[in-house]
């Protein structure tokens, strides 16, 4: 397993570097003497962007189709053309530019007179676009930025990837993000926030939405996200801290309405009685197309691979946008879920227990089914989240705008939780931690103003933002130890760890209760600037200012709420982009910082300070070739301070540290026509120091694998042949993963490869998917301080109807 396991890292590197170089070549072949840059911005009559629309220099072969953001941007030599804007259903309009040799030519924005469902009937051909590639965010930043300008690390995962790889679930879909790990999956329990992913040696969720609060505490369907962004490293200085985490954030971000009728209807199947069936559904509410509506919802069930255990659930996120006039539109929006699920099987280890005690120091050495269950199957609860958004844009002129953003996050659950501990290899105890009841609200409410605007010639790209942050918990954890069973026996009835037996245990009081109730604000203030000093350095200064209220927490059994306290935090941020070739290549580093709110005194009776985290990172990102290559590698150092430690056996000290370093690349590669890739590999290095004597110079459990590599390769046939036909396949691959991590012991789960494949077929309205999850059948396992057995092959299917 070593010899494998260090082939596939050599190999996972040596790939990402055996496609630069064969893109590079690829294109090196395609690629004429280029002498200036034509960049312009298409819209619609309504002020909508155009995307795909045929941007072209008559009479040549230069040209693109105009991105989400409907801007286009390519090369061609010096000289005076007609530029040609076509699309299918409207009249193709020519315009004169005159392209200069080193220089950049801005086209005025072009309108065009087309309809929304117009755009959607195109299909965008391999040979004109890196599909996998969204080079603008609005969100990463808080303001409007291409990659190229912007200092920090992100993935964006695209529509048109998670398509093609038959994905339903944001889980999956972070699968294609480089140094991204699932640790757990959601469990459904209010709070708790949906799965646990890590990053950078850090636990991450997914909490925003739109790049506000989003949060859902169970698996979260994608009906409603057209792509999903992940950020790296602390990112405190935009988004606070509740929300984030030191290895950064992931956003997801959602579909809009338009002003057209059209949608989409589909069906999934698949093994373990997998179904799901969803619409988006989309249509103007009035004539002038002012008011608009958009209707995603699914409804999802999936039985369990297991012995027993299911999982169901519907999602309705309704869309209301109206369009008061050209400087002010209004939009609403929600996310409604109910669902009822089993929680899968969770195996601890005994607290204070040696790898002695437990006779194993890797999973494959305990004697676990991997398909038991340990229960009877009825042991579910009830879930349920309902999120509520409002967001008002309005122009202020030209340079200004505001966008007011209000954001509230409901989420609820009753029912059991049965989980294990694991004694020795050969026996387990089963444990149950239920929730009553239990619910937690957050309320988010933003105003951010953006400007856009010159002092003298150096641009300025500004956002200056009030936040205020509430979270109100009442939530009841109700614990209770019902047996110690052995781990694999043949006469064992292990049906008794049921619901009718756990109920009847915890009326006559054998249970604990664990009171999770209260209170908190936060206040926030926050700016930032990105500046063009030159026409290639981008620099970006921003901080924040937090004051953070917690208002206590409240024992209803004394009745006494305690643990009041204040605390204020700022949050520095800063970066550097070079465009060492203009549009083409630029050199990065950013100074981030993220920080946590600690209560409490220390041996002095001083009170805590912020625990705080500062990264420093630096690299290159590229977009070659019109785009058809595009690639960021960085190397980062992040270094946590203020951890609170053991003084001694009764008092705490506050100046224990956690370093992670470590090197990521992404590779979005289109090296010929039809054929697209998607590359990624990452390595981390953490470690506790100066901290408790059990864990210090050890890696962190939330750390996951030093070593991870993505990658997928599809390949859509030429429509000479079969238009509409394409295959993909790819997967992950993970090194091994110190789950326990202390003086008692190190206990390992196993590295692993898992396959993944697909194929699809696109006719006219209809869109026809095969695929297979895990084909190798890999039995893996993932954790956090725990072992969690993951799904084996799975096949998969699709049916839609697009209208």
């Amino acid at each position: 397993m070593f010899k494998f396991s260090l082939s596939i890292k050599n190999s996972s590197a040596g790939l990402l570097t055996l496609f630069l170089l064969i893109s590079g070549f690829s294109y090196g072949q395609q690629k004429g003497t280029v002498k200036g840059i034509i960049q312009g911005n298409v819209v619609t009559t309504q002020k909508e962007a155009a995307e795909n629309i045929s941007v072209k220099l008559k009479g040549t072969s230069y040209g693109v189709v105009t991105d989400k953001n409907g801007e286009f941007e390519f090369k061609a030599p010096a000289g005076n053309y007609k530029l040609v804007v076509s699309h299918v259903g409207i009249k193709n309009q020519e315009i004169d530019v005159v392209v200069k040799g080193g220089e950049t030519t801005v086209v005025p924005v072009i309108t065009v007179q087309i309809t929304a469902s117009a755009l959607k009937e195109v299909t965008i051909n391999g040979n004109k676009t890196n599909k996998f590639v969204k080079k603008h965010t609005d969100d990463v930043q808080k303001i409007p930025l291409d990659n190229l300008e912007n200092p920090q690390v992100y993935s964006n995962i695209t529509s048109a990837l998670l398509e093609e790889q038959n994905v339903t679930t944001v889980d999956n879909a972070i699968k294609n993000v480089p140094g991204i790990q699932t640790m757990w999956q959601a469990t459904g329990r209010s709070g708790d926030g949906g799965a646990y992913y890590t990053s950078r040696g850090f636990a991450v969720q997914s909490l925003l939405r739109d790049g506000v609060l989003g949060n859902v505490s169970n698996t979260i369907d994608l009906i409603n996200v057209e792509s999903v962004e992940v950020l790296k490293g602390p990112s405190a200085t935009l988004f606070g801290s509740a929300l984030t985490s030191y290895g950064g954030l992931i956003n997801r971000v959602t579909k809009k309405p338009y002003d057209t009728l059209g949608g989409q209807i589909t069906y999934n199947v698949g093994s373990y009685g997998f179904n799901r069936v969803s619409a988006d559904v989309n249509t103007p509410l009035d004539s002038a197309k002012k008011l608009l509506f958009r209707l995603n919802t699914a409804f999802n069930y999936q039985g369990s691979w297991q012995q027993n255990g299911f999982s169901r659930g519907t999602t309705v996120d309704p869309s209301l946008l109206y369009k008061v006039n050209d400087r002010l539109s209004i939009q609403f929006d929600a996310e409604l879920f109910e669902g009822n699920n089993t929680i899968q099987p969770i195996y601890f280890f005994s607290y204070g227990a040696t790898t002695d005690q437990l006779g194993a120091t890797n999973a494959k050495q305990l004697n676990l089914d991997y398909y038991k269950t340990y229960n009877n199957g009825d042991l579910s609860q009830q879930s349920k989240s309902y999120n509520f958004f409002g967001v008002i844009n309005y122009k202020i002129s030209d340079h200004w705008k505001s966008q007011t953003n209000f954001s509230s996050a409901y989420s609820y659950s009753n029912g059991f939780g049965p989980y294990y501990y694991l004694m020795s290899k050969d026996s387990m105890a089963r444990d149950d931690q239920s929730t009553r009841n239990s619910w937690q609200k957050q309320l988010d409410v933003q105003e951010n103003i953006n400007g856009d605007f010159n002092i003298g010639k150096l641009r300025n790209r500004f956002v200056g933002g009030l936040d205020f942050y509430r979270v109100n918990s009442d939530q009841s954890f109700i614990e209770g130890s019902y047996d110690v069973v052995p781990i694999n026996s043949s006469t064992f009835n292990y049906t008794g760890f049921n619901k009718a037996n756990l109920s009847a245990q915890y009326a006559t009081g054998g249970y604990y209760v664990y009171p999770y109730i209260f209170s908190s604000n936060t206040y926030a203030a926050y700016a930032s600037d990105v500046l063009n000093i030159t026409d290639k350095l981008i620099a970006q200064a921003a901080i924040r200012f937090d004051h953070f209220d917690n208002q206590g927490s409240y024992n209803p059994t004394t009745q006494v709420k305690s643990g009041m306290y204040t605390q204020n935090a700022w949050s520095p941020k800063f970066g550097l982009i070079y465009q060492l070739v203009k549009n083409e290549v630029s050199l990065f580093a950013n100074y981030q910082n993220g920080f946590t709110n600690e209560n409490g005194l220390d041996y002095t009776g001083k009170t805590f300070r912020p625990e705080e985290a500062n990264q420093i990172e630096g690299g290159v990102k590229i977009s070659l070739f019109d785009g058809k290559l595009t690639s960021t590698l960085s190397y980062y150092d992040i270094k946590v301070q203020d951890i609170i430690r053991p003084y001694n056996a009764t008092l705490n000290i506050q100046d224990g540290t956690q370093l992670s370093k470590g090197f990521e690349a992404e590779v979005i590669a289109n090296p010929f026509t039809g054929f697209n890739v998607v590359a990624g590999f990452a390595y981390n290095d953490s470690k506790y120091t100066d901290i408790s004597p059990d864990i210090n110079g050890t890696r962190p459990t939330t750390a996951g694998s030093p070593y991870t590599a993505n990658l997928w390769l599809s390949y859509r046939l030429p429509k000479e042949l079969i238009k509409g036909l394409g295959i993909g396949i790819g997967g992950n691959y993970a090194s091994a993963n110190d789950v326990l991590n202390t003086s008692t012991g190190v206990f390992t789960l196993p590295s692993y490869v898992v396959l993944n494949t697909s194929a699809f077929y696109e006719y006219s309205k209809y869109r026809f998917s095969f695929g297979v999850n895990n084909f190798t059948n890999e039995k893996y396992w993932t954790g956090y301080s725990t072992l969690n057995p993951q799904m084996p092959r799975q096949v998969v299917g699709s049916v839609a109807f697009k209208f």
